[in-house]
């Protein structure tokens, strides 16, 4: 086993990795920039060091910082849990070429699956299905317009180093392509310091169903069955589940084997995902893969009973898996909601401050990873996200009953965060019938607009009312016999053309 760790993160992925590595006895060390000072994590950690100023780019992105740092304190492994340096290349080599151990797949796989284009050509040459697109790199308008002549609109621009959903656009028509192609390049210039796309086949109203992959030094691979990851905004994931409720017995056994030929392709090892869209028809076809921890990996270990974090441990120490494929097995539902600081009633702005009252829901079945405390001050330089809420129950049904509850009892105060959006998306009848697909938010969000558009008009119409009232005039004399409505009145006032 390994002797000490370094966890090159910060948050509830590295309180996460931490507390696995002490219940298997490992010693730790953890960085923090000068905004973390009193986080969480350096708390937890047997040894903590201040890197740099609060900017990620001066701090955990430092590496050389993070890589003296592992010397120093003698640590023999990093572990980046995800985001940040998670699936950098150079990281990863730089890790290999001064002997440390990098808790994830070596630099070589990481190059070849971080770009999507290269990606591709793997999977199309492994005969994996993959979405109809480009295999080039398209650096002019007119090599993407021969592209999207092939397979026709609508399409998706993507950005070939990309993530995230940055640097990503849908198109519908040629009129929206030039202007589209333009901001899809620049965002990913900006984003990744690499403009280069590609384009797919956008598909209508799909499924995003990934799958937990595990894979040895020693050629032994297994995938953990999968997570629904649809509910999605902004191409972000907020909500995941396993089991997908679209899923069949025949279906999982089909899209795992091909999620461990994809694995086989790329010489993967330690602990991965593969990604797929999943039509209306239930055809499948490769999206991409992660080479690193998930933030939804809990919900998996809920439903299998298997330690991901520790598995990867195990792994980067030269273990062989100690489970087989027909070892794996799925036990009841699971759900998680991404708890991020954010105000859903505004766009879902970041929102910062102290934190000042904390309670954390609990009970049978309810898991809290967190990365925050009463009196914590959410500092405005990193990604929003601050702790995830899961659930485990015996049938999806009461797996929703207890997120629900959860919910309820989940107290943040002194900031906003996402827990009264995600209480709606718990309660939305699609959602608990299982029936949605990545638009579900943009369809629930036009549903929540109408209705407050309707609310606002309703008062507007009340004013109205009253105004009348007041002066004594009578609408049944002043108005038209017939087509007349305050309603619509009202709708003018507030400018709006249709209804």
């Amino acid at each position: 086993m390994l002797k000490k760790v370094l966890v090159a993160n910060r948050g509830e992925i590295a309180v996460r990795v931490l507390r696995a590595c002490k219940e298997l006895g490992i010693p730790t060390v953890t960085v923090y920039s000068e905004a973390d000072r009193n986080a969480l994590h350096t708390r937890y950690a047997d040894e903590a060091y201040e890197i740099g100023p609060p900017p990620p780019i001066e701090s955990y992105l430092k590496i050389d910082k993070i890589i003296e740092v592992a010397k120093k304190s003698g640590a023999e492994a990093i572990h980046p849990g995800y985001g940040f340096l998670a699936e950098n290349t150079y990281f990863a080599e730089t890790c290999e070429s001064e002997n440390i151990i990098f808790i994830g797949p070596n630099s070589k796989a990481i190059k070849l699956l971080g770009d999507k284009i290269e990606a591709r050509k793997t999977m199309e040459g492994a005969k994996i299905p993959v979405i109809p697109g480009s295999v080039k790199e398209l650096s002019h308008e007119a090599q993407a317009l021969k592209v999207v002549d092939r397979i026709g609109f609508p399409i998706l621009i993507k950005a070939s180093a990309g993530g995230g959903g940055k640097g990503m656009r849908i198109v519908r028509k040629k009129e929206e392509f030039a202007s589209a192609i333009k901001q899809a390049t620049s965002e990913a210039r900006s984003a990744f310091g690499n403009s280069t796309i590609y384009i797919e086949k956008c598909l209508e109203s799909p499924r995003h169903i990934e799958f937990q992959i595990l894979v040895d030094n020693y050629g032994n691979a297994i995938h953990l069955g999968e997570r629904e990851c649809s509910i999605q905004r902004r191409y972000q994931k907020l909500v995941e589940e396993s089991p997908s409720p679209i899923m069949t017995k025949e279906l999982r056994e089909k899209m795992g084997k091909v999620a461990l030929r994809a694995v086989r392709a790329s010489g993967y090892t330690n602990a991965g995902t593969v990604e797929f869209m999943v039509d209306p028809q239930r055809n499948f076809y490769f999206l991409e893969m992660n080479t690193r921890l998930q933030v939804e990996h809990p919900v998996t270990e809920l439903v299998t009973g298997i330690d991901i974090v520790k598995e990867q441990l195990k792994i980067a120490s030269g273990e062989p898996l100690s489970i087989h494929q027909e070892d794996v097995r799925l036990f009841g539902a699971a759900i998680e909601c991404r708890i991020a600081a954010e105000d859903p009633e505004n766009n879902f702005m970041p929102s910062t401050g102290k934190i000042t009252e904390l309670v954390e829901p609990g009970g049978p079945g309810v898991r809290v990873e967190s990365g925050i405390f009463e009196g914590f001050e959410i500092p405005i330089f990193y990604d929003p996200l601050i702790a995830k809420l899961l659930v485990w129950a015996p049938t999806r049904g009461e797996a929703i009953s207890r997120m629900r509850r959860a919910l309820s009892e989940y107290k943040i105060r002194g900031i906003k965060t996402g827990i009264p959006f995600h209480q709606k998306v718990i309660q939305n009848p699609n959602f608990i019938r299982g029936e949605y697909d990545t638009t579900f938010i943009d369809k629930m969000f036009s549903a929540t607009k109408i209705e407050k558009t309707n609310h606002e008009i309703a008062a507007i119409t009340a004013v109205i009312a009253n105004e009348l009232s007041e002066k004594e005039i009578s609408v049944t004399k002043r108005a038209p016999k017939s087509g007349y409505s305050l309603w619509k009145l009202a709708a003018r006032q507030a400018g709006l053309r249709k209804m």
